[in-house]
């Protein structure tokens, strides 16, 4: 696997700008009088400029705390935009009584709203509690890193955040919460900065184990696959699906899915070649990252990579995780 972009998570990242707008936006052209999930709403920046555009959207999260911009569109957009409540793993459903559906678009991964607010847990750079839960439910990140075995934490570490010295920042971590528990944010950080020490210039220590972390405490690898699976199953012939992801691993199986041929094995042409499965997704465009002018006002777009492609006619298929790459925690 080549070397992997990370999110910006400096504060220095403008808050709630979303990521190669102007790429979903031709991603639906014509988009005026179309039906859009939003299955990632967050602050609503896609949904505000989808609105304006002249799109009807269907907003979906799962995180309570964006209500208020949801209440904001709503009193603005009053006939165009509709909220649902919930995870996007079950955007055909929730999205169901909303009528023919032309397009979705998701964002995936943590949100700079969400790395600014210091209580949600999210940020190795600012002091708040572990915690890390995108809906406020379920177990924490203070859960799993004081809870753990050494080689479940070592292999939790390596899986979701490629993180390669992930068996001494475990062992660090283990030892340091026979103490007292783990806590806090930074409390965190600095014991894994310790484990493995600091170069000038570098990302943080922590990125990589914090992503894990946040991955592990959101099954985010397994809704980002229920998620594409029920876009299929929602399109109609000629829907887009525009997925914005922000590190290989996800962009990976946003591939894949896509194309399923690219994730199976090579056929010989010395040997009789097998049929492949009809096409679920046609016009599959290359893969697009931001320029230059935005990189310079949203250093959060600098891993974002965009992917889209069209509904063909062919029936949706069955849930399959097999063949997309999404990483496994090895057991211990």
């Amino acid at each position: 696997m080549g070397k992997r972009s990370m999110p910006d998570t400096s504060s220095q990242a403008g808050p709630h700008v979303p990521v190669l707008l102007d790429e979903v936006l031709a991603a639906f052209d014509p988009i005026a009088g179309k039906r859009i999930v939003d299955g990632t709403f967050g602050a609503g920046g896609y949904s505000r400029a989808m609105l304006e555009a002249g799109a009807t959207v269907i907003a979906i999260d799962r995180d309570p705390s964006v209500q208020p911009f949801a209440d904001a569109l709503s009193a603005e957009f009053d006939d165009r935009f509709f909220f649902v409540p919930g995870t996007f793993s079950q955007l055909d459903s929730l999205a169901a009584d909303h009528g023919p559906i032309d397009g979705v678009v998701l964002d995936i991964g943590v949100s700079s709203m969400q790395l600014d607010q210091a209580e949600r847990g999210f940020s190795f750079m600012r002091d708040g509690p572990l915690d890390m839960r995108m809906s406020g439910s379920g177990e924490s990140a203070a859960d799993l890193v004081n809870a753990l075995e050494t080689e479940q934490l070592a292999n939790l570490l390596y899986a979701f955040g490629e993180e390669r010295k992930s068996r001494r920042i475990a062992q660090f971590i283990v030892a340091a919460r026979e103490t007292k528990p783990i806590e806090t944010t930074l409390e965190l950080a600095r014991i894994i900065e310790k484990s493995i020490g600091r170069k000038p210039g570098d990302a943080h220590p922590a990125t990589r184990s914090f992503q894990a972390l946040r991955i592990a405490v959101n099954a985010e690898f397994d809704q980002l696959v229920e998620a594409l699976f029920a876009a299929e199953r929602l399109l109609d012939e000629g829907g887009r699906l525009v997925v914005v992801s922000f590190h290989s691993l996800e962009d990976r199986i946003v591939k894949r899915f896509f194309d399923p041929e690219k994730g199976g094995p090579s056929q010989s042409r010395h040997m009789p070649q097998v049929q492949t499965e009809a096409r679920r997704w046609v016009e599959v465009a290359k893969a697009r990252k931001a320029g230059e002018a935005e990189l310079s006002g949203n250093p959060r777009a600098r891993s974002a990579v965009l992917r889209a492609a069209t509904r063909s006619d062919a029936d949706s298929r069955p849930v399959k995780f097999d063949g997309l790459g999404v990483p496994k925690v090895r057991e211990a």
